[in-house]
């Protein structure tokens, strides 16, 4: 025996253990699953060249890895095993060719033939149920195929999987026990409908829907599991006390009229030449499964044959899995780029050492967010999963720890935008990072259509709003006002009608209320609901950004983020300047004056002391102080609830105020504690 072919096998052996157990057991693959096979397939030929190089600790001779610890241990009632796979029609070819010459002589002399089965191969979590008297029992992880993990508590949180059996009434009986076969997955609608609720509550989204699935199941807390949108799909009978169907398309039809989900995708045929043109049509079609899917299972319908044909290597000779074309590969972060959306979200793209994945080379992949990667710890020069869906831009997975060497780099969030250069804002709670610049010219165009939708400006579209930023006509929204006829007419499709009935509906836009031009601004959170109440809150807008963060917060329906994101808005300076030239068109910046209604109180029990010249005789304000309830008092005492300061301020007052700590207020801030003005 060649003692290379003896070292080979044994390090084959010892990386296919290893990459078992952090697939099964820990749910962190270190490499794609292409990869693992391939790993897989050179051991599997070594073998069958020299089968003195099998070894009762070899991965051909078991099926799968340990189960974790924290479950108790289930033993199965019978192996619960892998397939063998196929990546074409030749291999699917090949397949029948073997076991044809295995066939058994019943299976020879059926009255039509071979029959064939052709279900999706869900990328999930393999579970097996048991039933007994029609009540579940017991609901268990696959592991290794012989023993998995007791997770019933957590599998009755499924709303798919019936608690008992038939669900209908008037469905078949099962046996006294029965022990099923399912895969545990989360479509791929509600996936992406988990992940935004996880990003809006502050959390970080999961990578892909086998994570979810498999985190999801493994969790100590059934509360959480019950919170997760898990999907069960039943595809075989591992055992029963009784007479079940003898082939795979009655077993499916039996399962689904006891009550468990199928997936419409399934497929049964009398010739083989159809199966393999199935399963290519079915390449193309594979990102319009409503669930994550790697291939197909191709089976022999009738389940004495496959019975008959037996196992070789722990995988059964009846069935195969045609693999899909490997979606996955591992590759090097070199650089990370930063790109600020038309939201003002900063989003982080990794630079990778180019790799082909799914027939495409890729280069670029997205890292989602920050929180993403901080939470998986990637790094520049990690080796890092790299997966590719179809149509889908290709995303980091995660990175491989295990052959790092030292030299990777921490991934840094920017502090300026890559697009302006202006300071970049992480507001507390957030998961994102923001570039609030309204004249950012990433943000401009989506900017520009949001302010002229708000305002209701006819004939401003997102095509007339990318001339315009394309042609450097506005730096902002407040520009819009600004425009004139001859510089509308160098656009390509305008002529005098529609530059002058453009000019028209801008015109029209200044006489919109104060509460459609705060929501036209754009400041994250502040819709036109919430501007409404913003409006009758603070009577004009200098009082709004003069209003504390607190001041904010109290008005009913406004929260702490979006007071602080009020603030940070107008902390900006081309925030500020794109309000002083709105300022200049003429559009609306207050409320209308509203009287002060008889048994309104807004300031019953404080009492205020004013200090210099206010824009209104002090005498007056006084009076409307009063009539809201507050009191006025000529000197600052422990009693005195704020100090008003006006321009040139009394140094006297303002001593006392800061001694005894009394809060101090601008004029435009007490009109916003008041909620009106004189």
């Amino acid at each position: 025996m060649d003692q290379e072919f003896v070292l080979r096998a044994a390090k084959l052996r010892e990386e296919i253990n290893y990459h078992n157990y952090r697939y099964h057991t820990l749910d962190s693959p270190l490499i794609s699953d292409a990869q693992f096979d391939a790993l897989a397939d050179e051991l599997r030929a070594l073998e069958a060249a020299h089968p003195e190089l099998i070894t009762p600790d070899s991965p051909t001779q078991r099926v799968g890895g340990a189960p974790a610890e924290g479950f108790a241990k289930v033993e199965h009632p019978a192996p619960i095993l892998s397939l063998d796979k196929a990546s074409s029609r030749a291999e699917l070819l090949a397949w029948h060719t073997r076991i044809s010459k295995l066939l058994p002589e019943p299976a020879l002399s059926l009255p039509k033939g071979l029959a064939y089965t052709v279900e999706p191969k869900f990328d999930g979590l393999t579970v097996v149920l048991h039933y007994r008297q029609g009540q579940l029992v017991l609901g268990a992880t696959r592991g290794d195929g012989l023993v998995g993990e007791d997770i019933t508590a957590n599998l009755r949180t499924v709303k798919t999987l019936p608690l008992r059996i038939p669900a209908d009434p008037d469905g078949p009986q099962p046996p006294p026990y029965l022990v099923v076969r399912g895969e545990v997955l989360i479509l791929l609608k509600d996936f992406d409908a988990l992940n935004a609720r996880l990003i809006e509550a502050g959390e970080s989204p999961f990578a892909n829907p086998r994570n979810a699935s498999a985190g999801s199941l493994r969790q100590l807390d059934p509360a959480i599991t019950a919170r997760r949108p898990l999907h069960l799909y039943a595809y075989s009978i591992v055992t029963a006390d009784g007479p079940v169907p003898e082939t795979q398309q009655e077993t499916l039809a039996y399962l689904h009229a006891l009550g468990f989900a199928q997936p419409d995708e399934i497929a049964f045929f009398q010739d083989l030449d159809a199966v393999a043109d199935y399963c290519e049509q079915m390449i193309a079609r594979r990102n319009t499964l409503p669930f994550e899917a790697d291939g197909l299972v191709v089976k022999i319908d009738d389940l004495a044959t496959q019975a008959a044909l037996g196992v070789v290597g722990g995988r059964p000779r009846g069935a195969v899995a045609y693999k899909f074309p490997a979606q996955e590969a591992t590759t090097t972060v070199v650089g990370v780029e930063f790109s600020v959306g038309r939201t003002g979200v900063i989003t982080p793209t990794a630079l990778l050492q180019p790799v082909p994945i799914a027939g495409v080379t890729v280069g670029r992949a997205s890292l989602h967010n920050f929180d993403f990667i901080a939470e998986r710890d990637i790094r520049i020069g990690d080796r890092v999963l790299v997966k590719r869906a179809g149509d889908v831009i290709p995303y980091v997975e995660g990175p491989v720890v295990d052959v790092r060497d030292g030299s990777q780099r921490p991934i840094v969030p920017p502090t300026t935008c890559p697009a302006c250069g202006d300071p970049i804002v992480h507001p507390e709670g957030e998961i994102a990072y923001y570039c609030i610049n309204a004249a950012c010219p990433a943000q401009l165009v989506q900017k520009l259509t949001y302010f002229t939708h708000v305002l209701d400006m006819e004939g401003l579209g997102e095509r007339t709003a990318v001339q315009l930023v394309e042609q450097s006509l506005v730096e902002d929204p407040a520009d819009l006002y600004f425009l004139s006829k001859e510089s509308l007419l160098t656009l390509e499709g305008f002529a005098d009608k529609k530059a002058d009935n453009l000019l028209a509906a801008i015109a029209q836009a200044k006489d919109r209320p104060f509460d459609r031009v705060l929501a036209a601004l754009g400041i994250r959170g502040v819709g036109t609901t919430v501007a409404q109440v913003l409006a009758d809150a603070f009577p004009t807008l200098d009082a709004l950004a003069a209003a504390p963060a607190e001041v904010i917060a109290s008005v009913a329906g406004i929260g702490p983020i979006t007071a602080q994101n009020i603030l940070t808005w107008f902390a900006h300076v081309h925030n500020r300047a794109m309000v002083e030239k709105l300022r200049q068109a003429g559009l609306k910046l207050a409320a209308e004056s509203k009287p002060v209604v008889a048994g309104e109180q807004p300031l019953a029990d404080l009492t205020f002391v004013i200090t210099g010249t206010l824009s209104r005789p002090r005498d007056d304000v006084k009076a409307w102080i009063e009539a809201l309830g507050g009191k006025v008092a000529g000197s600052v005492s422990q009693k005195t609830s704020y100090l008003v300061i006006g321009v040139d301020p009394g140094g006297s007052k303002y001593n006392r105020a800061q001694e005894l700590d009394t809060p101090l207020l601008t004029e435009e801030q007490l009109y916003a504690l008041a909620g009106t003005y004189p």
